[in-house]
């Protein structure tokens, strides 16, 4: 992975990782708002401008790829490359669970 990618997604977005998440099963942008959603119990709604312009700009650095149109949709699913930041932010995430969880235990003391 060339550093330009790394620094540019990681640390990731909610919008970024949610859409990378969502596109291990391809799917089309309306299905990643809705997982999304149903994901967060409504906590997190991607913005339609917001969710395209990072698809476009995702499959432009090559984390996605466009598979085939289906009902007026592009349908995408996650890359090679996409996998590996997605594992590299889930890894990050991780860690700040288990700094807090340790943090907070310590307190409880």
């Amino acid at each position: 992975m060339d550093k330009h990618i790394k620094k540019v997604y990681v640390p990731m977005t909610e919008t970024g990782f949610y859409i990378l998440l969502n596109l291990r099963q391809e799917a089309h942008g309306y299905s990643i708002v809705k997982k999304t959603e149903q994901m967060t119990h409504g906590e997190v709604i991607l913005a339609p401008g917001t969710l395209y312009g990072s698809l476009s700009k995702m499959e432009k650095d090559g984390l996605i790829a466009f598979v085939r149109e289906e009902d007026k949709g592009k349908i995408y699913k996650i890359t090679d490359l996409g996998q590996k930041v997605l594992d590299l932010e889930i890894k990050r995430i991780q860690r700040l669970y288990e700094s807090v969880k340790e943090m907070t235990s310590d307190e409880k003391r």
